[in-house]
């Protein structure tokens, strides 16, 4: 409960003059920065997606509300499959809380509501309230402004669009508990697309075993903290060869690099949806190259500097729309020299003294408008930061209201004049009252507050004549005079007038920065690429990656010394391979070779440089051209679940090779690695042999297809025909004595032998089982009985299962007078115990 007031004290008797002194309640606690504040600000809120999708004809038309940045994304109608794949994609990117589409109608009714449907939507898209779009617009004006965003011409995006916002204001998300005319809000419209597909069977495509045989989870984003934490040798190190200065760009991951929040997030956005649109490609690719120019680095890293102090925009934004702004959300936006607009401006600053010829450089230059200089200007002439801090709330600077001046003066000369009323008001009270004082409460009024006496014990004996006694709080007594009757009508609540006045000039602020919010949203959307695609430069710079060329006319992949961008982090050595496929040099790759000896990560490697590529980031190989790519699937590793009941074997032919036959094309990557081992041998190479041919039978058509497997039965038995589509691959290796030495070199040929007993003996198990396992796979492959070990047997074991079976074979089953029971518990269980 804040409180002005004065104290006036007696002195006791004889001891000299009455005395009067002021007392000031103590301030409530306040950060001695702002920092605490600016942290609050980066609070991650817990975000919600609401989807509205719409099927018909074959097309779909998505929109969703994203709650973390308030805007709404929409797809242009986009056409699906009767199974809804496409639908199935956005659902297991976005993971939406609610899903909103039309009940089931029939044909006619459909064809007629879905015309009115339409209207409706429209006139609910025009008429909606949005933050973006300025005040100024005329009705037509904005019906232009949203026509150049949102596809009018997409019917069922159109209706999907229509639909969100219905449910969004019937549910009124995010604004369950305002004011009813307070709607949720909105920041923008953006547009989503998918391009290409990439179909994974675990969280992320790069989980391997390391030397330890520990499973680790590395990833191309995110190198987990507790991984680095146990094993450091796993987080990437800095090459001795970099002269790169990178202490403040440390990574968190090999690829994830960013400083700021929407960064990440786009990074993590471009991993989920890649794409082979050349000009983004090469425009992404432009800026990294850039960047690695040795007399650029000073400049990456300013640049980088400046994107750490590019706040959540979004968050603020939106708090503005719903009036909950907080003193931090304006420090965030202007204070110098972190503020989020200062970063934003020096940003435009250095990027027009970059090469205007790079898209994104000219982007930034030309768009970071001379709007972030007036919303600084506008924040730092209202904006009494100080004065906010101290009181928790915001306050404006002197001379920008002279009525709010006037009462802060009046407020600010309320002690000394409240001094000279309790020293009044003391001498017309009880000479047994030592001290006095006259407070003002906001909302309540002046008061005169009083000790509470040892004598005072009843309600009763509050009473005071000439005083309307209030309340007791902390021993203190609070009644009304007549002076302080006096005081409430002549000056009023000045409190709450001052804030009520300086709520209605924040609230006119907001409204100005609101009615650039535009300019805001596009800034976060260009320093988050600026930060992505520094992130990635990071890395090239750091790892010696290279530019991928992209042949859109060329169906293939062609990589010189390709390298695995995680394993070489982890492996003392690493040897890089190359790669090749279309054209003569085959479509089908079937790589055998011994355990171990690296036909897993070559796999990997492929798909993961061709993954990269993809995204726009240089890769892992002296050279890369990456043909016309639609899809990459990949069959690499899967755990059994029992929850879903389903073995190895069957999630691999649900989720992973089953969609690869069903929608690879030409143009599609396909990786199989180990397929069929999760069921009987016989049964596994046969699925294997009959997946592979019936790609083989489609010819030219054929996807790029990579197996790597133990099934050397494959090639010897000939399941698989002969001709040009089809190469032979093995991991080159040499038997020195009785060690197998590994290579990991790909090589054209067929592996002779899988090599297991090697394997076994470097996990170390026991040289007598590893010699016994190679006995027993001699006699299996040249037909020959499998004996029993003697020396492995008890002593007269053999001769107990004899007696054991003598007495099965003199058993009658006929005899009446046979007990089973009696037979079993005194023959059989006495034999059987000994044999055990």
């Amino acid at each position: 409960m804040a409180s002005l007031g004065a104290t006036p004290s007696r002195t006791p008797q004889g001891s000299g003059p009455r005395e009067a002194s002021t007392r000031f309640p103590s301030p409530a606690a306040v950060p001695a920065s702002g920092e605490a504040e600016e942290e609050e600000v980066e609070e991650e809120e817990l975000a919600e997606i609401h989807l509205c999708v719409l099927w018909n004809s074959g097309y779909l038309g998505i929109a969703y509300y994203d709650t973390s940045d308030s805007t709404i994304h929409f797809m242009p109608d986009a056409p699906d499959h009767e199974s809804l794949q496409l639908l199935q994609r956005v659902l297991d990117e976005i993971k939406p809380q609610s899903v909103v589409t039309s009940a089931k109608q029939d044909e006619n009714m459909t064809r007629f509501l879905g015309k009115l449907g339409l209207e409706i939507s429209k006139q609910r898209l025009l008429s909606g309230n949005y933050s973006f779009i300025p005040d100024s617009m005329t009705a037509t004006e904005k019906i232009l402004f949203l026509s150049s965003i949102i596809p009018f011409d997409c019917l069922l995006t159109v209706r999907a669009l229509g639909g969100l916002l219905k449910f969004l204001g019937r549910r009124r998300i995010g604004v369950e508990l305002e004011d009813y005319n307070v709607s949720v809000p909105i920041l923008g419209f953006k547009k989503f697309v998918f391009v290409l597909q990439i179909f994974k069977s675990e969280s992320h495509p790069s989980v391997y075993k390391v030397a330890s045989g520990l499973k680790e989870g590395l990833s191309l984003f995110v190198i987990p903290t507790h991984i680095c934490g146990q094993a450091p040798a796993l987080c990437p190190p800095k090459p001795a060869s970099s002269t790169t200065n990178t202490s403040d760009l440390d990574a968190s991951g090999i690829l994830n690099r960013c400083r700021c929040k929407w960064g990440e997030k786009l990074l993590r956005l471009w991993f989920t949806r890649p794409t082979h649109d050349l000009g983004e490609l090469n425009s992404r690719l432009d800026v990294i190259q850039f960047f690695l120019l040795p007399q650029n680095l000073d400049m990456a890293q300013t640049l980088h500097r400046l994107l750490g102090h590019i706040k959540n925009v979004p968050l603020i934004l939106k708090r503005m729309k719903l009036s909950h702004t907080k003193v931090s959300d304006w420090q965030v936006l202007y204070k110098m020299p972190f503020s989020t607009v200062y970063s934003a401006l020096g940003l435009r600053d250095a990027c027009c003294s970059l090469p205007q010829s790079i898209q994104l450089f000219r982007d930034i230059a030309q768009e970071f408008s001379d709007d972030l200089h007036h919303i600084a200007s506008l924040i730092g002439k209202v904006v009494d930061f100080e004065g906010s801090l101290a009181e928790n709330r915001f306050t404006v600077l002197p001379n920008i209201d002279p009525e709010i001046d006037e009462k802060k003066r009046r407020l600010m000369g309320l002690p000394n004049f409240l001094t000279e009323v309790a020293r009044k008001e003391l001498e017309n009270l009880d000479s047994r009252i030592p001290s006095c004082s006259v407070i003002y409460i906001p909302l309540i009024g002046f008061l005169l507050c009083i000790p509470r006496l040892s004598s005072m014990v009843e309600a009763s004996d509050f009473e005071i004549d000439g005083l309307d006694f209030m309340f007791l709080s902390e021993e203190k007594l609070h009644y009304r005079s007549a002076r302080t009757k006096e005081l409430d009508a002549l000056l009023g609540d000045l409190h709450c007038e001052i804030r009520d006045q300086e709520t209605l000039l924040m609230y006119q602020l907001q409204c100005q920065v609101l009615a650039r919010a535009a300019v805001l949203t596009r800034v976060l959307d260009l320093a988050s690429r600026l930060d992505v695609l520094l992130a990635l430069a990071s890395a090239a710079r750091d790892y010696g990656y290279s530019r991928p060329r992209y042949s859109p006319q060329v169906l293939g992949v062609r990589i010189q010394n390709g390298r695995h961008p995680l394993m070489e982090l982890c492996a003392r050595t690493f040897v890089p391979n190359s790669t090749e496929c279309g054209g003569d040099k085959g479509r089908v790759k079937v790589i055998t070779g011994p355990n171990s000896s690296g036909k897993s990560i070559y796999l990997k490697q492929v798909g993961l440089i061709v993954f990269m590529a993809l995204v726009g980031s240089f890769v892992p190989a002296e050279e890369a051209e990456i043909g016309a790519v639609d899809a990459i699937f990949t069959r690499i590793h899967s755990c059994e679940s029992i929850s879903l009941g389903l073995s190895t074997f069957m999630i691999d032919l649900n989720q992973q090779v089953a969609k690869a036959v069903n929608n690879a094309t030409a143009q599609s990557l396909v990786l199989i690695d180990e397929f069929g081992k999760g069921t009987n041998t016989v049964d596994g190479l046969a699925l294997l042999a009959a997946v592979l041919r019936h790609w083989l039978a489609l010819g030219r058509t054929c996807p790029h297809i990579f197996v790597a497997t133990n099934f050397l039965s494959l090639v010897q038995l000939q399941l698989l025909p002969q001709g040009p589509l089809v190469q032979y691959l093995t991991m080159e290796t040499c038997e020195d004595g009785n060690d197998l030495v590994f290579f990991y070199q790909v090589c054209e040929g067929v592996a002779k032998a899988s090599h297991a007993s090697h394997t076994a003996v470097q996990a170390g198990l026991p040289n007598r089982l590893v010699a016994r396992g190679k006995e027993v796979s001699d006699l299996i492959r040249s037909g020959k009985p499998i004996k029993p070990v003697k020396d492995l047997l008890k002593k007269n074991q053999m001769e107990n299962c004899q007696t054991l079976v003598d007495k099965f074979m003199k058993l009658d089953l006929e005899d009446p007078n046979l007990d089973l029971n009696v037979f079993m518990s005194q023959e059989v269980l006495p034999a059987a115990t000994s044999i055990l």
